[in-house]
């Protein structure tokens, strides 16, 4: 007991700490930036008063009372507004008149003309109704949409001008009055429009870039007055070549600006007083976010003093944090074995997965989210979650590999028995439509095992070809009685049915069963030297890892080797540290009166060794692994037989997964470990089929993307950028385990990595299969030499879906950058991640190259 608390006491010091630390992080990359001091006092805001959830497209206005308190906000700030039309929220004038304010009217012109003699009509009423009205603006940016002509445009200006000695213009950016000489002579003052955030300025040039093209205007037009009708910058939205939107720019240009203009006395409006979420709509995601104040009244940044950039930084860290410290704890105490560097590895991973989603939870709080945000929000979370819980059980076997000492479970080779105390051994090898002379291979390897006590049975079901299989029940009758052949032509359940039939014809004598692959040839003491494990009466199973043989030459065959052969030096190490192995199907041993009891092999499933294994995990056995090769198989032929068989192993383990989920998660023998690793296991794979849905899903969304740029917008790139980096972390401990475990060089690092990931589109596919199908096909992995394809375009079939997925991605980030520049840092992103999401179809494409030319070569 008291062994308990103190290791409870030293996980919950250790917790504290970690969690200490990374609050101390988030004060340090938060501290409050110093800006240079600004007069409390604006000349002038534009103002829209349309609240959250309002919008003049879907014709729902803000109140009387609404508008009078967004003015009663803004009247310590100032005592102008700018308005933009003159038939909505028209009681903003004598609202204005009664906190003594002044307005500068507008109408708003388009390509409607009806609606263009309405709005001129009531500005007119307005101008003569409303005595502190003090400047007209008669269209705003018409020229830039080309909603009207020039013509059309001078046309209405005359007409207002006639009727009101009120100083009368009309609002264009700057290049559109240098553009439009004879539009001056048409106004009394000079509307301007000065952006320079939209025209991709940084931060750092922005104010002295507007105050030069304010300048032009001075010097192009030196007898007109001007009024800067806009000047302003967005706290958040895309980032315009190097103009990047943030509180604290907003903050920087507008107090500079400020600044400025005590000195110059400019006339100008901030753009804007309020944001303005509807503008999502006309404006893309950037238009919102204008206001000194957000959409719930609240003053995003002070004009004095220093400005954070973020303001809720210590909220989101207190919740990140206190989040954290129960999953650090448990960790801390349940792996309190493991060396410092496992323990602080694993809590970085799990800080920064639950920071990154509890700042992606925030987002809402911080954007203003259309139905169709929050739809990529949520599918984003989604994403997000996922990629952090397969990052997270990467990361515990990474900890554990890297930073863990010995393992507490290594069993090895023991002591061959004295003859007269062997065990019996029925050694089954099940076969269909195989080569036979690598079946005889086999078998002859199984001749000369250096032990007493056993025999053979080797099942040939469903092969039709009898040139395939009376050679080796020829071969077979050569051998001694305790080889034994049987050809069985029509027999169901597949490798699982074949492995019945033999239990069936098993000598009663037979204490453990044996089975192997028909392309391994075993070592002389595979049996002598594993079946001593036997006498320990919970052993139910002693695995020998699969390993390989004529892969040196060939580098196809070097990848699928050393593809195979990093589960078998990191993952089962793992797995068997908590008696959660997976069986496999060859160089396996089994306990004959356990399979027997625990129902033998299951022939509803596609992989039934695994499933046995489990089965037998919840009857209360133990698996062993003995890491030492016993026997080498060939690899997969080709890069078709390489995929099917990923396919069928990850169908059978949904297949698996469904069947067993009630014992995993209820009422059962398996502890906590093994339950963990029968669950978390196959995340890994879980993950392509997420990859593969989240490609479709990136495809589309770039398309919409293209087509409705005003609808559909880029996410918001720290939740891209969160994506992006957790790929790169899963995609690098792989390579780094590699390194530690196994004796290969790089490029064979580099070969396994690109097998992997090609391999992973025809696992998505087996998972997604294995998840709405119940039954699966057993389909044999060619092994061996591979035919030359019959026809030209043959070689593509195997890859046709990867290399439309990659062209289609290819496509999409090429288009993406013409459409949106080169230099949009945000279109970057977005290719960067597009680019990710290409790799698995690039690597697929890669192999089938890879393996051509193998093929070619031999």
């Amino acid at each position: 007991m008291n062994f308990r608390f103190k290791r409870l006491g030293i996980a919950f010091i250790f917790a504290a700490l970690f969690v200490l630390a990374h609050f101390l992080i988030w004060s340090l990359f938060n501290q409050a930036y110093l800006l240079i001091e600004a007069p409390k006092v604006v000349n002038g805001f534009a103002y829209a008063g349309y609240q959250k959830g309002q919008s003049p497209l879907q014709r729902v206005f803000p109140s009387t009372a609404e508008l009078a308190n967004d003015l009663s906000l803004l009247k310590p700030l100032t005592n102008k507004v700018r308005i933009y039309d003159s038939l909505e929220n028209t009681e903003v004038i004598p609202l204005a008149a009664r906190l003594d304010m002044k307005v500068t009217a507008g109408a708003w012109l388009d390509r409607d003309l009806d609606a263009n003699r309405r709005q001129i009509n009531a500005l007119k009423q307005q101008i003569k109704f409303y005595p502190n009205i003090e400047r007209a603006i008669v269209g705003n940016e018409v020229l830039l949409r080309t909603d009207l002509s020039v013509p059309q445009l001078i046309a209405y200006l005359d007409e207002v001008r006639k009727e009101t000695k009120l100083p009368v213009s009309t609002a264009e950016p700057w290049h559109v009055w240098l553009k439009h000489p004879e539009l001056v002579k048409h106004v009394s003052f000079i509307a301007v429009h000065l952006l320079p955030y939209h025209e991709g300025i940084p931060i750092e040039q922005a104010l002295d870039y507007a105050m030069y093209r304010y300048q032009e205007l001075l010097t192009a037009y030196p007898r007109k007055k001007i009024v800067i009708s806009e000047i302003g910058w967005p706290s958040n939205g895309p980032t315009i070549n190097a103009a990047v939107a943030s509180q604290v720019n907003q903050a920087k240009f507008v107090r500079e600006f400020l600044a400025l203009s005590t000195k110059q006395n400019f006339d100008y409006y901030l753009i804007e007083a309020f944001d303005q979420p509807w503008k999502t709509a006309i404006e893309g995601w950037g238009g919102p976010y204008w206001g000194m104040f957000d959409a719930n009244r609240v003053q995003k940044y002070s004009l004095q003093g220093a400005v954070p950039e973020d303001t809720r930084w210590i909220i989101k860290a207190i919740w990140s944090s206190l989040i954290a410290f129960i999953p650090i704890l448990f960790m801390a105490y349940r792996f309190n074995h493991w060396k410092l560097g496992g323990r602080l590895s694993l809590a970085l991973l799990i800080q920064v997965s639950i920071t990154t989603l509890v700042v992606a939870w925030n987002l809402p709080n911080e954007y203003y989210y259309s139905l169709t945000d929050f739809m990529v929000l949520i599918g984003l979370l989604v994403g997000m979650l996922m990629t952090s819980a397969v990052l997270m059980i990467y990361g515990v076997e990474f900890s554990e590999v890297m930073f863990k000492g010995k393992w507490r479970r290594n069993y090895t080779r023991l002591p061959a028995l004295p003859k007269d105390q062997e065990l019996f051994v029925s050694v089954h090898l099940a076969c269909y439509n195989e080569p036979p002379e690598m079946v005889i291979a086999t078998i002859d390897s199984l001749f000369k095992l250096d032990y007493t006590n056993f025999e053979v049975i080797v099942v040939d079901n469903n092969t039709k070809d009898e040139a395939k299989w009376k050679p080796v029940e020829a071969y077979m009758a050569k051998l001694p009685s305790h080889f034994k052949f049987f050809h069985l032509p029509s027999w169901p359940g597949f490798k699982a049915g074949a492995l019945n039939f033999a239990l069936t014809q098993t000598n009663p004598k037979a204490d453990v069963v044996g089975v192997v692959d028909a392309d391994y040839e075993v070592t002389t003491d595979w049996l002598a030297d594993l079946v001593p494990h036997f006498m320990d009466d919970h052993v139910a199973v002693v695995q020998a890892p699969q390993a390989h043989r004529q892969w040196e030459n060939n580098f196809f065959r070097r990848m699928c080797n050393w593809e195979f052969e990093g589960f078998f030096k990191i993952g089962m190490h793992h797995r068997h540290e908590r008696n959660a192995l997976i069986q496999h199907g060859t160089m396996t041993l089994v306990r004959r009166d356990a399979l027997v009891k625990s129902g033998a092999w299951s022939e509803w499933c596609i992989c039934e060794d695994t499933e046995l294994g489990l089965r037998l995990l919840e009857n209360g056995y133990e698996l062993r692994y003995i890491d030492d090769t016993f026997g080498r198989g060939l690899t997969p032929s080709n890069f078709t037989a390489f995929k099917s068989q990923r396919f069928r192993w990850a169908f059978g383990a949904m297949q698996i997964l469904k069947h067993h989920l009630p014992k995993l998660l209820g009422d059962s023998n398996l502890n906590f470990g093994q339950r963990y690793h029968f669950i978390t296991g196959w995340f890994g794979w879980l993950g392509d089929a997420l990859q593969l849905m989240f490609t479709l899903g990136s495809i589309a969304w770039t398309l919409a993307m293209l087509l409705f740029p005003r609808s559909f917008s880029l996410p918001v790139s720290i939740m891209i950028i969160t994506i992006i980096c957790f790929l790169f972390i899963k995609a690098a401990l792989g390579p780094i385990l590699y390194r530690k475990t196994m004796n290969c060089r790089w490029i064979d690092i580099l070969g396994a990595s690109i097998a992997s990931l090609g391999l992973s589109h025809a696992i998505a596919k087996g998972i997604i299969s294995g998840l709405i199908k119940k039954d699966g096909v057993f389909k044999v992995t060619a092994k061996g030499k591979a035919s030359a394809s019959r026809t030209r375009f043959e070689w593509i079939q195997p890859i046709k879906e990867e290399a439309l997925l990659l062209g289609a991605l290819f496509a999409c980030a090429l288009a993406m950058l013409i459409n949106r520049g080169f230099a949009n840092i945000d279109a970057q992103i977005w290719v960067a991640l597009l680019s990710l999401q290409a790799l698995p179809y690039l690597s697929a494409v890669a192999c089938q190259i890879i393996y051509l030319k193998q093929r070619n070569k031999d």
